[in-house]
């Protein structure tokens, strides 16, 4: 029986991990140069041209946020991606990074994005 007027409150379980592994994910601030729909996907998605600076260059992804953006709305927005995953065969692409984001309360993906102009290629702290 719960207490009037509080809700249950029920604590995640997860595998913690090491500083140092944290440090091995290479999160970079890149910049959507173009998207374009994925026509082939099996999920709705769009194909992204992510420019992450002149260390790393343009990266390729897919990523199935077509239900918050639209293609036109997409470029010149900066973008927080994964650059140090193995590259990815989707269908025809070849995912070269992952675009991160978070799921809404109805399952669709909101960007997870700087809320600041940064120089390309910046690590995540």
């Amino acid at each position: 029986m719960r207490a009037h007027g509080r809700a249950s409150q029920e604590r995640v379980v997860m595998e913690t991990i090491g500083f140092d592994d944290f440090l091995k994910v290479e999160l970079r601030v890149g910049r959507v140069l173009s998207a374009e729909v994925f026509a082939t996907a099996r999920k709705p998605a769009y194909v992204l041209q992510v420019d992450f600076g002149a260390e790393l260059g343009v990266l390729k992804s897919s990523a199935q946020i077509t239900v918050h953006y639209r293609p036109e709305e997409l470029v010149g927005r900066l973008v927080v991606g994964v650059v140090n995953f193995p590259k990815k065969q989707i269908g025809p692409l070849m995912s070269e990074c992952l675009v991160t984001g978070f799921h809404d309360a109805d399952g669709a993906v909101a960007l997870c994005v700087p809320d600041r102009d940064v120089p390309l290629g910046t690590k995540l702290l």
